[in-house]
């Protein structure tokens, strides 16, 4: 079967990176999760006694020629360039629809937006959601719209989205369609493997091959450093390489899985080929600064970085790391090349909007190819694609123009760094903590794991 494509790159705009690893988004991190207070729905008054059988009606929708306008709730207008680029060419495919772009603000955008959905003046009729732990608390809410009924009635494709979706189903129901998506893929400075005269990575190694190249390229020489491989502080940059043979989520409760790829990186740690995570963390150095040093030779990161590194590239502000490409993501044994991690962006309908029907047809265009188009042409990755999207994003300017780069945006498998759990908040706070002890090597990777398992049981036990 045909390998699924799915989207990763560029973020021309450098706004992403909120999410377990990111949170704004130029650069994920983990974020603090909104509260969840999973209040009811306010009821609808009761109807007057000399109408008893009377049901309170929904707004009635405009006829497909009226003048609609859809009111659509996101954050960060005035820096985030698809916004208008979407609206336009949905707009000029339907005249008589108009968008108003509500601006709730990043900072605390999915406690707003849950607010306000709560109340009883909520009159948006497409809402963007952030994150996921913000999804799931809005669907314990009861103010999204189940769009499973829709999907199947205009035939879309859920697995052009390579299984985000399924990983956003609850209990049986779809609330949103993602529209951007990030994946995992490994950086790599081309300079340091001609140096080394050792043959570039490839897109399809084992983390087994992948120890043993950053190891052939590594220079220890006090001074002159080179290493082979590098992992930002982020939990996500070593627990969730564990995730993808699909046979484990980071919302378990058992966190065996993650032991191989512990004590490979500590073993790297301990021989020089990645820098000390104490120090990292001391320092506060930033993984774009890391690469941007010219002698890291490898580093798994997002492809939201893409867009950062090409942009500082042509500003003339790195000069070290110019000669750079990407490959997929490692994969361990009997696991198919092209299994990754990803982070979405996706859009919804509240159970208030007064056009759900044409807030839904906005939702599918700007969630499907024609609004991917839309994204990819603005530097910008989508959550779905297909050969066309690939080819608009490996031949933007400043992409690395040799075949592999381009081939490492196509995916087999995309796993969330966070799946739906309405109790995400809590697990991350467990596992940031664990991983931060056995980095330090405070604790022993058995004694760490043991602690995430109890901790993370408990919690699911509540």
């Amino acid at each position: 079967m045909k390998k699924r494509i799915l989207s990763s790159l560029l973020a021309m705009t450098m706004v992403v990176a909120s999410i377990t690893a990111c949170g704004s988004a130029a650069e994920p991190a983990p974020a603090a999760e909104p509260a969840k207070t999973d209040a009811p729905a306010q009821e609808a008054p009761a109807e007057p006694a000399a109408e008893p059988a009377k049901e309170e009606e929904a707004p009635a929708e405009a006829p497909a020629d009226e003048p609609v306008n859809l009111k659509w709730a996101l954050w960060d207008v005035s820096s985030t360039v698809y916004y208008q680029p979407l609206i336009d060419a949905y707009t000029a495919a339907h005249p008589n629809v108009s968008v108003e772009m509500v601006d709730l603000g990043s900072t605390d955008y999915s406690t707003v937006l849950g607010t306000q959905l709560s109340g009883s003046g909520s009159d948006f009729d497409v809402v963007t959601i952030k994150d996921v732990p913000g999804y799931v608390s809005l669907v314990n809410k009861g103010v999204l719209e189940p769009l499973n009924d829709r999907i199947a009635a205009d035939g879309v494709d859920l697995s052009l989205y390579n299984g985000v979706t399924d990983q956003v189903t609850i209990d049986g129901n779809l609330y949103e369609l993602p529209f951007r998506s990030d994946i995992w893929v490994l950086f790599y400075n081309k300079d340091i493997f001609d140096a080394a005269g050792v043959a570039y990575p490839t897109n399809d190694m084992t983390w087994d091959e992948y120890d043993k190249l950053a190891r052939s390229v590594t220079d220890t020489t006090a001074g002159s450093e080179i290493y082979g491989s590098h992992y930002h502080t982020w939990r996500s940059t070593i627990q969730l390489d564990g995730i993808l043979d699909g046979k484990n989520t980071i919302v378990d409760g058992n966190y065996e899985f993650t032991k191989p790829y512990y004590e490979m990186v500590l073993a790297q740690q301990k021989d020089g080929v990645c820098m000390d995570y104490a120090t990292l963390k001391t320092q506060g150095l930033h993984y774009s600064a890391a690469f941007a040093q010219g002698n890291v030779a490898t580093m798994n990161m997002g492809s939201w970085f893409i867009a950062t590194l090409i942009q500082k590239i042509k500003d003339g502000e790195y000069t070290d790391c110019t000669n750079w490409g990407i490959v997929k993501y490692p994969h361990a044994d009997g696991v198919e090349a092209g299994s990754t991690l990803s982070t979405i962006t996706a859009l919804a309908v509240p159970t208030s909007a007064p056009n759900k029907d044409v807030a839904w047809d906005f939702v599918k265009f700007v969630s499907g190819a024609e609004g991917a188009e839309v994204m990819a042409s603005t530097g910008n990755i989508p959550a779905m694609t297909n050969d066309k999207i690939v080819d608009l994003i490996a031949g933007m300017d400043g992409f690395p123009t040799d075949d592999a780069s381009k081939e490492a945006l196509v995916t087999s498998h995309t796993y969330l760094e966070m799946p739906a759990n309405d109790k995400s908040s809590e697990i991350e706070t467990v596992l940031n903590e664990q991983h931060d002890l056995i980095m330090n090597e405070e604790v022993s990777v058995d004694d760490g794991i043991a602690a995430m398992n109890e901790g993370v049981q408990a919690i699911l036990a509540q």
